[in-house]
């Protein structure tokens, strides 16, 4: 794999990142709401500065949650839209696999819980582990409340914990002597290793694969999703 465009609009903040070869470019900026506005504007011209035509990737990483319905579902429609307008394979990316890959931070043996805010007094969490340059889910990504986790945490105390919920909750979560990594977040950079780990797995799949990880329920497509989409189709006539 030489090309690679991956983002991420699941949280509060949205993130984009292309790759061609060694060299990256990258962006960060205001998610949420705003994410639907702005992901395809902001994804060519990230494009633009790297010099690369959507037809030239050799895939689109996008990141599938859990996370905020509508940022999940303006992250599928857009990667669908961009992957069948430009005939590319997509590359769905576990959204709590991102965060634990940016908490890493080139440690070669380590077990992280990434955890982030779900709103509603919950967190979605998950447990991985790296060694010998692979990643080894241990826990299932989850809907948890921050006593059920702590729960967890007493009967197997946590190497590191990263994500938004560390902030959000606080002294509410219990994660003893870990390293804790509140700032990390579903980058599009760390992306970048976990999408070319897929790709090389074989794990690329067609664009109507390009399908959210719900941990709630939700059926309705909301205006700005519909919107979403008719826009990444446009945008690669």
């Amino acid at each position: 794999m030489n090309s690679l465009l991956a983002f991420d609009t699941a949280t509060e903040h949205l993130s984009i990142a292309v790759a061609v070869g060694d060299r990256v470019w990258s962006r960060e900026a205001a998610g949420g709401a705003h994410a639907s506005a702005t992901l395809i504007p902001s994804i060519l011209g990230l494009l633009a500065e790297a010099g690369l035509p959507l037809a030239a990737l050799d895939a689109i990483a996008f990141g599938r949650g859990p996370g905020a319905f509508t940022g999940l579902r303006t992250a599928c429609s857009v990667a669908q839209g961009l992957a069948f307008g430009a005939n590319k394979p997509v590359l769905p990316i576990d959204t709590l696999l991102a965060v634990a890959e940016d908490a890493r931070a080139g440690a070669e043996d380590v077990s992280v819980w990434a955890a982030m805010d779900a709103r509603m007094d919950e967190v979605y969490a998950a447990h991985y582990r790296w060694l010998r340059g692979n990643w080894t889910t241990l826990d299932a990504p989850m809907l948890t409340t921050p006593a059920q986790l702590n729960e967890r945490w007493q009967a197997q105390p946590p190497q590191r914990v990263a994500g938004s919920a560390l902030a959000a909750f606080g002294a509410r979560l219990a994660p003893g002597a870990a390293v804790l990594c509140p700032d990390a977040r579903p980058r599009a950079t760390a992306m970048l290793p976990l999408a070319r780990a897929a790709w090389a797995r074989g794990e690329a799949v067609d664009a109507a694969q390009a399908l959210p990880l719900y941990l709630r329920d939700k059926v309705a497509q909301t205006t700005l999703e519909r919107e979403a989409i008719r826009a990444a189709k446009e945008a690669v006539r």
